[in-house]
């Protein structure tokens, strides 16, 4: 995935360090396996390089990913959409770099090929029909998921209080050792902007923006990144809802935004440019958190 993780924890009887390190290396080394963008040899790189109408079987992880991922989508009318990595490779957030921004014509070219509504995806199978040209991107997804995989391989190791991270999204259980939750501050990028502590009891944080790798968010259905949103925080039961939702609202104007996450009652915090200076808006879900 591009990233790195941590876990900090309160130790439980007998615990065993190293065996449970193998554990975590295998459970995300299955995840990578599947839905890697980076490997071509992913489950989800046999699906992108796979022949119009060709069905590709998805192991567990990747077919829950993906009943998630097109729920989201549908919900949000494609403001998140895991199929726009061609989309995605062209304005060069994929494996291979690229030189300059594109053309109109690539854009225009990236976007008919592009898009959730193209695919076909049998539940029962599961398995999942390529198109012709469509490729998968997970990326606004998977790393949530890793998060929650990583918690429940946790709880399977009798390891019940603890922070997962992965490439800046966060899953919190139980207490830290001295009795403190598990705080996280949400990186506020503007210091005319008050600084957000979260205590993630039982909770995960997905942030999506472009403060610190630049406007590397891309808007589904116009083919281009997103330019207003500098940061956009939700806090979800779920770090892989999370993580969805998160890409979603970043990729929604202001006004969008705002309805789409009083609606859902999503607990979010958004950072959006609004002519030369930076909006903060606290979602009443997230409000109602701050004073519980």
């Amino acid at each position: 995935m591009g990233t790195s993780w941590h876990i900090r924890l309160s130790e439980p009887e007998n615990f065993d360090r190293y065996t449970l390190l193998d554990a975590i290396e295998q459970r995300l080394e299955d995840i990578l396996a599947q839905m890697s963008h980076w490997r071509a040899d992913s489950v989800l790189g046999q699906f992108n390089s796979a022949e119009p109408g060709e069905w590709t079987a998805l192991p567990d992880d990747f077919a829950g990913v993906m009943s998630a991922a097109f729920a989201v989508a549908e919900a949000t009318g494609g403001a998140f959409d895991p199929a726009i990595g061609a989309l995605v490779d062209i304005w060069g957030h994929g494996p291979m770099p690229v030189n300059a921004p594109p053309s109109k014509a690539a854009v225009a070219e990236a976007l008919d090929r592009s898009g959730w509504q193209r695919l076909k995806f049998d539940h029962e199978t599961p398995s999942l029909q390529q198109p012709g040209g469509l490729r998968l991107d997970l990326s606004g997804i998977a790393k949530g998921y890793a998060v929650d995989a990583l918690a429940t391989l946790l709880r399977k190791h009798g390891c019940n209080h603890f922070l997962v991270e992965i490439g800046g999204e966060l899953a919190g259980s139980g207490m830290k050792p001295d009795g403190d939750p598990w705080w996280v501050d949400l990186e506020t990028p503007v210091e005319t902007i008050a600084p957000l502590r979260l205590a993630l009891h039982q909770l995960a944080v997905a942030t999506s923006g472009d403060y610190v790798r630049g406007r590397h968010t891309i808007d589904p259905r116009s083919g281009y990144p997103v330019e207003h949103a500098m940061s956009v925080s939700v806090v979800h039961r779920s770090a892989m809802l999370a993580d969805a939702w998160a890409t979603a609202i970043c990729v929604e104007s202001h006004d969008a935004a705002v309805e789409l996450a009083t609606r859902r009652g999503l607990a979010a915090r958004t950072l959006f440019r609004t002519g030369d200076e930076i909006l903060e808006w606290i979602s009443p879900a997230l409000a109602e958190l701050m004073t519980e």
